[in-house]
This record gives structure tokens, C-alpha cells and sequence, in this order.
């Protein structure tokens, strides 16, 4: 018979699921960063002669058109934080998340029949609406099966799906294309959405109808949960607390460089002039999954590292920061690998970057749920979800004008600091990470009251 001091492991089987679904999301929106290095798909979208030759002109009025279609799906994806995060907290995880799994998976499918450079950044477009549900429901469903002090370890765990999606695409999306062409891709793995829809639809539910829960288990979970309050805010109303502009400063500043790098790592790879040696869709593989193990337990150990320090008694403020300035720091060398001429020591500093990107991504997650009610996150992670997003916009469109004109070496610069920065401003906003309480919510302005479900 379990007892509260063994309560029970089925929310690390929800863990395991919110991680196959990030898996899923990350191998649709990273297909294109690989398909856009075969000629073939860019003589298509630039609508030149099959048999003619790519010259160096055409390949960077590509990169500057690719650059838009990326702005195009962050764009989207700006808007669907917003809207998803809203639509997340009325409706549910289980509908919301469905919602969203069939709009990516739409997108996703229907880019196999693409014919130019304007259809591919509509389906990207409808693309980064349907994928913006992935974390607002990811870090609302772990706000809701974990106690607080379990929450950076789980969103660690889940959050490194994004990697493993990154890897397994660098390791089959080169060949897909190479043996079925470049269209083949984007159906496959459009597929695969549909697969997690039926999946997440008929095996997710709240801890408390969930029969598999047990009792003690149940109770473990709700000892070191916030009350739920009844009170809803407005998106106008969450802005107007520091606890909110914090979490968005992080996204602001953090996630256009990991975007930057989905985007922008093949290319960076197959055109540097200064690396010893180049890849392409035959090489691309085992650097990307070195790249990305790396990034996946860098994810893990410091979700991780945080959980640690605040088993040690560590406030939450000081393990959260601690952690968060390790990951800044350990990105700082990477305006390095736009110099070396060494493939081996580019992929070693990319690896470490992009490691401690994740560490700061899973901790920056448990800012939404460790500040805020359970009842509410979504809607604050979708609001800094949006933040994220506009500044991967104003990154997109500077990325392809700036690589073209002066290399790779100014995005790295622009990497190396953001992390430092971003640590910088959200200690003078938010100096303790003080959760909001319900008091402060009702004398914020007048509330709604949500109805039960």
C-alpha cells in the first residue's frame, strides 16, 4: 500500500508524454532548416530551371527570402502564444493541446505541395499557429500533475524532447530527401502529428479523473501545489505585474537564439568558409547529434542542478538565478566558433551554447508556474511565449541580410550576450521571485470567476 512518503511515479508517465509530443513538434518546424540546404528545393522555391546552375546571387536571394518565410512563422507563432495561452486556460489542456497538434499537422502535411517561395510561408505561417500550443500546455500540464519543488527536473525532462526532435531530424530528413526527394519529408513527418493527436486525445486527463493516480500520489501532488484561485485575469491585467514582464524579458532576449540556431545551424555548417571542412545532407547527421545530446543533457542536469540547490534549502530565487547565470556564462565563448577554422571545436562551443540554452529554457518555464496559479499559467506562458517570439521576428529578418553581408561572426556576437543580459534584467525587475498572491490579483481590477469544470 502506497503511503505519502511513496507516492507513486504516474506523473513522471505524463512527464514521458509531454515529452514525446515536443519530440513531434520539434521534428515538423525543423524539417525546412534542413530541406533548405538541397539545391533542388531552392531552384524550386526560387522558380528557376531544375537544370540550371545555383550561383552565389541566387543562393543569397534565397537566405534573405528564407529569412522572411521564418519571419512569417514566428509571427504566427507570436499571435498563437497569445491566443492558445487564452484558449488553454477556458477550454483545458486535453482540447487546447488537441487543437493545436491538428493545426501544426495540417500545416506541416500540406507544405509536401508547395510550389513557391509564397506557399511555403503560408504553410509555415499556419504552421507556428498550431505549434505555439506545445509549451503553454507542456508547462500548464506540469503546473498541474507537480509540486512546486519537482517542477524545473520535469520541465527538464520534457523540454529535452526538443532536442531529441532536432536529432532525429538531422538524422533522417538528409536522407528522406536525398532517396524520396525533398517533398517527402514534410509529408512524413506531417504524418506523425496526426499519430500524436490520436495518442495525446485518448491517454491525457487531470491528475483527479486520472484512474491510474493513486490516492497518495494525488495527495503528494496537491500538498506542494499553490491553492487555485477562482480569479481570471485579463491579458492586460497579468502585464501589469513585474512577475510577468520578468518571465517576458527572458523570452525576449533568450529564445530568438535558439531559434536562430534551428534555423540557421545547417546553413552555418554547409556554407562557412572558415571551417577546415564543410557538411552537407550526407554529413549532417552525427555532428547534429552530438550537438544535440549535449543540448538534451544540459537540459536535464540543470533542471536538475535547480532542483538540487532548493533540496539543499535554497530559496527558489537563488537556486532559479544561480542556475540560470551558470547556463549565461557557459554561452558567453560561442562568438568563438565563427572564427576557428576547426569543425571540431565549432560543434564543442555550439554544443556547450545550446546545452545552456535548455538549462535556462526548463528554468525559465517553472518562472510561469512557480509565480503565478496554476489556473492562470498558460496564459502567462503564452504571453511570454509571444515576447520570445517577436524578438525571434526582429532576428529573422535581420539574420539573412546580416549573414550575407557580413558572415556568421555578428550573430554569434549577438548570441554570446543575450543570456547575461537578459539575467541582468530580470534581477532589477524582479530581485526575489515573489509569487503572486490571490489578494493581489482581486485588487488588480475586476476579475472574472471560472466557472467549474
Amino acid at each position: 500500500m502506497q503511503t505519502l512518503t511513496t507516492p507513486g511515479r504516474f506523473r513522471w508517465r505524463i512527464v514521458a508524454l509531454l515529452f514525446l509530443a515536443t519530440t513531434i513538434n520539434y521534428i515538423d518546424r525543423q524539417v525546412l532548416s534542413f530541406t533548405m540546404t538541397d539545391d533542388l528545393f531552392r531552384k524550386e522555391m526560387l522558380g528557376l530551371p531544375l537544370d540550371q546552375e545555383l550561383t552565389k546571387e541566387a543562393i543569397d536571394r534565397f537566405k534573405i527570402l528564407y529569412s522572411d518565410v521564418d519571419a512569417a512563422f514566428k509571427f504566427a507563432y507570436a499571435i498563437g502564444f497569445l491566443l492558445v495561452g487564452w484558449l488553454i486556460d477556458k477550454i483545458g489542456t486535453r482540447r487546447g493541446f488537441a487543437l493545436g497538434i491538428m493545426v501544426w499537422s495540417i500545416a506541416a502535411t500540406l507544405t509536401t505541395f508547395v510550389q513557391s517561395i509564397v506557399g511555403l510561408r503560408w504553410t509555415r505561417a499556419i504552421l507556428g499557429l498550431g505549434e505555439s500550443a506545445n509549451f503553454p500546455s507542456s508547462v500548464k500540464t506540469i503546473s498541474e500533475w507537480f509540486p512546486r519543488r519537482e517542477r524545473s527536473f520535469a520541465h527538464g525532462l520534457f523540454n529535452a524532447g526538443t532536442n531529441v526532435g532536432i536529432i532525429l531530424t538531422a538524422l533522417v530528413i538528409p536522407y528522406l530527401i536525398l532517396q524520396l526527394g525533398w517533398r517527402s519529408s514534410f509529408f512524413l513527418t506531417g504524418v506523425l502529428g496526426f499519430v500524436l493527436l490520436g495518442f495525446w486525445w485518448f491517454t491525457y486527463s487531470k491528475p483527479e479523473r486520472n484512474t491510474k493516480v493513486s490516492s497518495a500520489e494525488l495527495a503528494y501532488i496537491r500538498r506542494g501545489q499553490e491553492k487555485p484561485t477562482p480569479i481570471r485575469p485579463s491579458w492586460g491585467q497579468l502585464l501589469g505585474f513585474k512577475q510577468t514582464w520578468a518571465f517576458a524579458v527572458g523570452k525576449f532576449l533568450a529564445d530568438p537564439i535558439w531559434w536562430f540556431y534551428m534555423t540557421w545551424l545547417p546553413d552555418f555548417f554547409n556554407s562557412n568558409d572558415a571551417l577546415d571542412q564543410k557538411l552537407d545532407l550526407k554529413s549532417f547527421g552525427l555532428p547534429f547529434l552530438i550537438i544535440y545530446v549535449v543540448s538534451d543533457a544540459g537540459s536535464i542536469f540543470f533542471g536538475w542542478l535547480s532542483t538540487q540547490f532548493m533540496s539543499l534549502g535554497w530559496s527558489a530565487n537563488r537556486a532559479r538565478k544561480t542556475t540560470m547565470l551558470i547556463c549565461a556564462l557557459c554561452v558567453v565563448p560561442i562568438f568563438f566558433a565563427a572564427q576557428t577554422n576547426s569543425l571540431t571545436v565549432a560543434i564543442g562551443l555550439i554544443s556547450l551554447a545550446t546545452a545552456a540554452h535548455q538549462g535556462w529554457s526548463a528554468n525559465m518555464y517553472t518562472f510561469a508556474s512557480d509565480l503565478f496559479p496554476r489556473n492562470v499559467v498558460a496564459s502567462v506562458t503564452g504571453i511570454g511565449g509571444m515576447f520570445g517570439a517577436v524578438g525571434g521576428i526582429l532576428l529573422a529578418l535581420l539574420s539573412g541580410r546580416i549573414i550575407t553581408a557580413f558572415g556568421y561572426l555578428p550573430m554569434f556576437i549577438i548570441t554570446s550576450g543575450a543570456y547575461l543580459t537578459a539575467l541582468i534584467i530580470i534581477h532589477l525587475i524582479l530581485p526575489k521571485l515573489d509569487p503572486v498572491k490571490a489578494e493581489e490579483l482581486e485588487k488588480a481590477g475586476h476579475w472574472g470567476v471560472l466557472s467549474p469544470k
